[in-house]
C-alpha cells in the first residue's frame, strides 16, 4: 500500500509547524534549492494470528469422467465435513485435469487434482479439522500469518509514527544545515511485511482414536509490520 501525502509548511525559529495533509498526487512548488530526500521507519513485531492451509486430493483414472467423479466426491466429502467448524473459512482451490501418454502418443488414462483452502484466526478448530481431513487429503502448505484486521489496525498506528518520526528528522537535518525552518515537498508512506516461517509440532500428545490422525499443536510465530515514510522537505534560510 503507498499513500501519497501532500504536506506544505512554513517554520520560523520559536513557531509552531503548520501541516496540511491531502490525498492526492499534487506536490509543493520548489525552488529546487536546498532540498533534502530522506527517510523515516518504524517497525513493530506482532503475533501471528491467523492461519491458512491447503490440502488436496490426487488421483488416477482410465478415463476422465471416472477421474472427476473421485475428485468431485472427495471435495464435496471435505466440504461437508468442514461446515462443522464455522469458524473456519473454507474455499475450493485449484482445480487440473491432464491426460496420460504411452510411448506412442496415445491416451491411457487421466491424472487429477483438487484443492480445499482453509483460513482462519481459530487455530484449535483449523488444526482439528486439518486432522480430519487428512484421512482423505494430504497437506499441501500451512502458512501463518496477520490477518487483515489486525494488520490494517496496526498500519494505521504505524503510519501516524512513521510520519511523526519524518518531522522529527526533519527538524534535526533543518538545524544541522543551520536552516531557518523547511517546508515539505512530498512524502509517501509505505508499508510493508516481514513473515518469518513458524514451527509447529508434527503430532498433538494423543489422537483421539487409534486410527484417527493426530491433531497438531500451531506455534504461530510472530511478523514484523513496517511503515516507512520517505519524501524531500526544501530548507528555508
Amino acid at each position: 500500500m503507498k499513500t501519497t501525502l501532500l504536506k506544505q509548511a512554513a517554520l520560523t525559529t520559536g513557531t509552531a509547524l503548520l501541516l496540511t495533509a491531502m490525498m492526492g498526487g499534487a506536490h509543493a512548488e520548489t525552488t529546487g534549492y536546498d532540498q533534502l530526500t530522506f527517510q523515516a521507519e518504524v517497525k513493530e513485531e506482532v503475533q501471528n494470528d491467523e492461519v491458512r492451509a491447503s490440502l488436496y486430493k490426487k488421483a488416477q483414472a482410465t478415463d476422465s469422467k471416472t477421474l472427476a467423479s473421485t475428485l468431485n466426491t472427495t471435495i464435496n466429502n471435505a466440504m461437508r465435513i468442514a461446515k462443522r467448524y464455522p469458524s473456519v473459512t473454507v474455499s475450493t482451490g485449484q482445480q487440473s485435469t491432464y491426460p496420460r501418454y504411452d510411448k506412442n502418443d496415445k491416451i491411457i488414462g487421466w491424472t487429477g487434482q483438487a484443492n480445499i483452502d482453509l483460513k482462519s484466526t481459530d487455530f484449535a478448530a483449523t488444526s482439528q479439522l486439518i486432522a480430519d481431513l487428512q484421512e482423505t487429503l494430504v497437506m499441501d502448505n500451512l502458512t501463518f500469518g496477520v490477518s487483515d484486521t489486525k494488520k490494517e489496525a496496526l498500519e494505521q498506528k504505524l503510519m501516524t509514527d512513521a510520519s511523526r518520526a519524518f518531522q522529527q528528522q526533519a527538524k534535526n537535518l533543518t538545524r544541522a544545515w543551520d536552516a531557518r525552518g523547511y517546508r515539505v515537498v512530498n512524502v509517501n508512506l509505505n508499508t510493508g511485511s516481514n513473515y518469518p516461517r513458524p514451527m509447529y509440532s508434527a503430532m498433538a500428545m494423543k489422537a483421539e482414536s487409534a486410527d484417527a490422525v493426530p491433531r497438531q499443536n500451531f506455534e504461530s510465530g510472530n511478523s514484523t509490520i513496517s511503515v516507512t515514510a520517505n519524501g524531500t522537505i526544501e530548507l528555508t534560510k
